[in-house]
């Protein structure tokens, strides 16, 4: 055991008790609000739906406390308990020192994750979902996503690898810029073909039809200047019963997508105030700095990852040990083990995270409030809270770290305080 093993092990217990400590604090403080709706909601929000939302939460918390001391089991299990060596040994014995042996420790690691997961994620999926009317999908279509999901990954994933370690291995001490470069062409390409080659295998696109809301909302961006390739209606209710609105794709080939659950709960002026939200993210570049930042934020983690990669200190202190005089593991192993502890070192900066989108989420909303009746946003936004059972009793340190929307009494005060669209 070395120095680099105490640190690991420090930040992964701290990292694990707090959370498990504010999720503890959050299940306190909602229970202790479920009887009573909070007053500036008493007249939209029944008791029951507000008991509803309290419970929904709690029970959502507690199973990701559960998962929470899983995937630190795991991560001990994958580094010091060995099992990462081993996968590695074994696909050495299948592949011998090639980029495939590369590969096939990556995805045997992400193949036991993936397992490890799997129960949690049934539970959330048929168990809470489905207690509370909200999932709609059947095992047959949850098996049919998860074997798309796993052939895109590795169709997608196969050939990124394989440049990454051909890069890492080629390009000298400064590999990291060069597969940087590389991610941030791979990034764009996704953004750029989601919209119309990989969101339609999971789900179906219709043009919106509705000829009164296609009008209100073609006035709304003729007023904000988006351009869009198309206003369309997303089945989203053939998994679940949650409602929401986006856009994606780059330049001229944005898309807006309604859920069709979105379209039927809500009024057409409230679904008119909501994209306005959207529109203000792109109106106020938070997109554009959004993706700059994970770009930048991407090449500070490879330069990290290009100056560790070649300490042997580094894989001895996670338990990967090697055969070789180097101390240096094959390739693949260091990619994998190098991302799988990233979270526990970074996990401080999530605060810092939230505030920022916090910030983005009042200016879109005061942006939406000057182009609709800030009322229409309010009034879709409590709908929203109550259908997809929403607490509205957070625990504010917890929220504070994790939440990317404001909770919602302060939300609709700012928007109650915000000058009336002219």
């Amino acid at each position: 055991m070395n120095i680099f093993t105490l640190i690991f092990l420090a930040l992964l217990t701290t990292m694990t008790g707090l959370k498990l400590w504010l999720a503890m604090r959050h299940i306190a403080h909602i229970r202790r609000h479920r009887e009573a709706v909070p007053a500036e909601f008493a007249t939209t929000v029944t008791p029951e739906a507000h008991q509803k939302a309290a419970d929904y939460s709690v029970e959502k918390t507690r199973l990701g406390m559960k998962e929470t001391l899983a995937d630190s089991l795991f991560l001990l299990l994958v580094t010091l308990g060995g099992w990462l060596a081993w996968i590695d040994a074994a696909s050495a014995g299948w592949l011998g020192d090639t980029y495939w042996r590369g590969i096939a420790t990556v995805f045997g690691v992400m193949l036991i994750s993936g397992i490890v997961s799997l129960p949690f994620d049934l539970i959330r999926t048929f168990g809470i979902e489905a207690r509370y009317g909200f999932n709609k999908l059947t095992m047959r279509l949850y098996l049919i996503d998860a074997c798309k999901s796993a052939l895109l990954g590795i169709a997608i994933g196969t050939p990124l690898l394989l440049v990454t370690f051909w890069l890492i291995e080629r390009m000298g001490a400064y590999w990291w810029f060069y597969v940087w470069l590389l991610w941030l062409a791979f990034s764009v390409l996704m953004i750029a073909i989601y919209p119309a080659f990989i969101a339609p295998l999971f789900n179906k696109f219709s043009p919106l039809a509705d000829a009164g809301l296609k009008e209100r909302i073609e006035g709304l961006l003729a007023r904000c200047g988006f351009r869009s390739q198309g206003l369309f209606v997303m089945d989203g209710s053939k998994r679940s019963s949650h409602g929401n609105a986006y856009f994606t794709g780059l330049g001229k080939a944005k898309r807006i997508v309604f859920f069709d659950t979105l379209i039927e709960r809500l009024a057409p002026e409230e679904i008119e105030a909501v994209l306005a939200h959207e529109l203000g993210h792109f109106k106020r570049k938070h997109i554009a700095k959004l993706i700059a930042s994970r770009f930048a934020i991407a090449l500070i983690i490879l330069a990290g990852m290009g100056w560790i990669i070649d300490k042997p200190w580094f894989y001895s202190g996670i338990g990967v040990f090697t055969g070789s005089a180097s101390g240096i593991p094959h390739i693949g192993v260091s990619v994998i083990s190098f991302f799988m502890l990233l979270p526990v070192f970074i996990f401080p900066l999530t605060p810092l995270g939230s505030f920022i989108s916090r910030k983005h989420e009042f200016e879109a909303d005061a942006y939406a409030a000057g182009q609709t009746r800030a009322a229409d946003l309010i009034n879709a936004l409590v709908k929203l809270y109550r259908d997809n059972a929403s607490t509205l009793t957070p625990d504010p340190l917890h929220s504070m770290i994790y939440d990317s929307h404001p909770p919602a009494a302060v939300r609709i005060a700012h928007l109650n305080n915000l000058p009336a669209a002219p």
